[in-house]
Order: structure tokens, then sequence, then C-alpha cells
């Protein structure tokens, strides 16, 4: 049996396909369980937080960086090295507010929307709010209060995908009940 088909292919690149593929199967059973935009958009937002917070230990294993001292330098590493990791891509960080508690990550090519088309009569339908789950979840176990939120969505229509942070408070380190 020859092999000749599969010489030249980045398997990163198969899965990331298979990743987007499969992603775009879990939104659309979402749609056909939920059949409400807005509870698909709560789903996705709960699977990614899940995914953030245990996300954030292999992260934080394989990078081996402290730990940031302002919002900026956790802006920088999101951005840098958590979306390069684990999805290839780059976002730019902009926008900041004067206060430096919020911060837009600006998104050319979203590798969760490639090959989709929003279904018709889905305007709310935030496809890649897994994203926002994803980073909430994360930051919280770091200790960050955040809130995530879709400004813009290519899929809309818009020139460019934009995720809002926005920095709420420093969560205390917690000690679970029973242990002391």
């Amino acid at each position: 049996m020859s092999r000749q088909g599969t010489r030249g292919v980045d398997p990163r690149k198969v899965n990331g396909e298979l990743f987007t593929l499969t992603y775009g199967a879990l939104v659309a059973q979402l749609l056909r369980d939920y059949e409400d935009d807005d509870e698909v958009n709560k789903q996705l937002e709960k699977m990614g937080y899940n995914i953030g917070v245990r996300l954030i230990e292999d992260f934080l294993a394989r990078n081996n960086s402290s730990r940031c001292n302002d919002f900026r330098e956790t802006a920088d590493i999101i951005s840098k090295v958590g979306f390069k990791m684990y999805l290839g891509i780059t976002p730019v960080v902009s926008n900041w507010s004067p206060a430096g508690d919020e911060f837009s990550l600006l998104i050319e090519n979203n590798p969760l929307a490639d090959f989709v088309e929003l279904p018709p009569g889905h305007n709310n339908l935030n496809f890649s709010n897994l994203l926002c789950g994803v980073l909430k979840g994360a930051l919280e176990m770091v200790q960050m209060d955040v809130d995530v939120r879709f400004v813009q969505d290519q899929l809309k229509g818009d020139n460019i995908t934009e995720l809002r942070l926005k920095f709420l408070r420093r969560l205390e380190d917690a000690i679970p009940v029973g242990e002391d």
C-alpha cells in the first residue's frame, strides 16, 4: 500500500481542520437541541469555561512563565503565547481603555470560523463564544475576574473579529472548605 497521498501534508493543519469541523458539528447540534441563540451562546461559554479551567494548567506547565505583573502583560501573554500555542494565531491587542483595565483582541482569521456560514435566522449566535468561556475560565484560575464578550464578528459581516476583555477584580486565594 502506498502512502504517496499523505506526503507533504502538515499533520497540525489536518488536526486544526478536524477540530474546526468537529466544533462546527458541535454548534450545529446545540442549535438543534436548544433552538435559541442566547441559550446556545450560554452553553458554548459554559463549555469554554470548563476547558479554560483545565487548559491553564497545561499552559503554565508548558510555558514556564512567571506571574504577570499587570493586565497589559496578561494581554500580551494571552495574545502572543496562549492563542499561538493552542490556535496557531496571534491576535492584535488593541483599544486599551484609559484606566488600563479593558482591551480588545482583534482576530483576522478565526480558526473556529473556517468553513462556516451562520445559518439564516441566527443573527444573535456568537459562533465562537467558546473562546469567551476559555479566557474567563483560564483567567479565573490565576485569580482574575474578567468579563469577556464579542464586539465584532466576521461571520456577521464585520471586517474583523473582536473580543473585549474587561478586568473586574482580583480574586482572593481561597482555601477549599475543610482544608486548613
